[in-house]
């Protein structure tokens, strides 16, 4: 009984990996466009997570920033008339009385009034901007800053003084401050502009007047439609059931109180879900690039049916004949999955640094494409690789 030499055969790893790296090298264009397949899937998953994880960091520092602890009051709607029920006079001072508050102000919206850049300009066009009373509490209880100027409390409560968000004063083209806009029938002077206010981005088309001077030229009847209030962290939630009866004692059940951070969380959840689509997305971007890897191995075993032949006349067996193959479509995806992470990551980092975030790219991530890129590989190496192991020396040898 003859045996069979080549059962005890063997094929080092070191030889597997050159084997397979030079089947890549004789053929470097096919193999480039190949992998590019696989490293476009793979950018595009990795910038998607990267992105999006750099908006939630960013996001998280907002937040951190700005603080959660942070209550609106608001006006409720009667259900029976379904109209809305005014707050009281009173609110504030009833709301700064709570235990457990730490800073309390309010803004009331003046119905009808618009600002004007100044006396001649058309009253039709408004801007769109929201004359509103407030006192000088407000920068402190939104922890808002000044983008330049200074705050109401600059001037006499009676005088006619104004801040400006940071939109209104675009609007209005106001650059410096002591510039003067048209308000009813007076002009108010602008002592500053706001930054952007991210938990109360009403204020960023606001006129702020002070509540004396808004109830001494502009006729404000002292209830506020918007009171904004802080307390510390652990005792939110009992400060939030306490708000309604301390706003409106008469009627608390027409009090709504909200959360603003809960909006910045809700918008973080509604990029998670389009997120998840792009990822899908990028997965299909896998899967065609897979495709590609496995289209070229294919051709790759036909065209080489002369070199399968001829290394298995001299000895090679079968299972070495599939590695070299498996291990040519693994290189092949490896380079396309190494690409690819290259690539994410820097797309991530390049819009992350034009938006002003900070750039998290999750090494998780990472690491999963690259895995993915090797299963890929060796799934769609693993029908070319079997094939070229089945072809007899004899038919390989006579292939043209």
């Amino acid at each position: 009984m003859k045996r069979d030499a080549t059962k005890g055969s063997r094929l080092r790893g070191g030889d597997l990996l050159r084997l397979g790296a030079n089947g890549l090298r004789t053929r470097p264009l096919r193999a480039v466009l190949s992998a590019a397949g696989i490293a476009i899937g793979i950018a595009a998953m990795i910038s998607v997570l990267g992105i999006s994880e750099s908006s939630r960091a960013h996001l998280d520092a907002e937040l951190d920033k700005l603080g959660t602890n942070l209550l609106t009051v608001v006006p409720g709607q009667d259900p029976d008339t379904g109209e809305t029920v005014p707050l009281p006079t009173t609110t504030v001072r009833t709301i700064a009385r709570v235990e457990g508050v730490d800073t309390v102000s309010g803004t009331g919206k003046l119905e009808d009034i618009s600002a004007y850049r100044n006396a001649r300009v058309d009253p039709a066009e408004s801007n769109a901007l929201a004359v509103l009373a407030t006192d000088t509490r407000l920068l402190r209880t939104l922890e808002a800053s000044l983008s330049w100027g200074g705050w109401l409390d600059r001037a006499p409560e009676r005088y006619a003084t104004t801040v400006l968000g940071e939109r209104s004063a675009s609007r209005l083209g106001v650059t410096d401050p002591g510039e003067r806009i048209w308000i009813k029938d007076r002009y108010f002077t602008v002592l500053g502009v706001l930054e952007p206010v991210p938990l109360a981005p009403e204020l960023d088309t606001a006129v702020l007047v002070n509540n004396e001077a808004a109830g001494r030229y502009l006729g404000y009847d002292g209830h506020p439609t918007t009171v904004y209030e802080r307390s510390a962290d652990e005792l939110v939630q009992t400060v939030r059931g306490l708000l309604p009866r301390a706003a409106n004692p008469e009627d608390p059940r027409f009090v709504a109180v909200s959360r603003p951070s809960d909006a910045l969380k809700a918008r973080q959840a509604a990029e998670a879900s389009f997120t998840g689509l792009l990822l899908g997305l990028g997965a299909v971007a896998l899967l065609v690039g897979g495709i590609g890897v496995a289209n070229t191995m294919v051709i790759a075993v036909m065209e080489r049916r002369g070199e399968i032949g001829l290394r298995r006349a001299l000895g090679a067996a079968r299972r070495h004949i599939s590695r070299q193959f498996l291990m040519e479509a693994l290189l092949l995806s490896c380079l396309g999955g190494l690409g690819g992470a290259a690539l994410g990551t820097g797309v991530t980092a390049g819009y992350a640094l034009s938006q002003g975030w900070p750039t998290a790219v999750p090494l998780l991530a990472l690491a999963a494409g690259v895995a993915a890129t090797a299963l890929i590989g060796a799934i769609a190496g693993l029908y070319p690789a079997l094939r070229a192991a089945r072809t007899p020396p004899t038919v390989a040898l006579a292939a043209p």
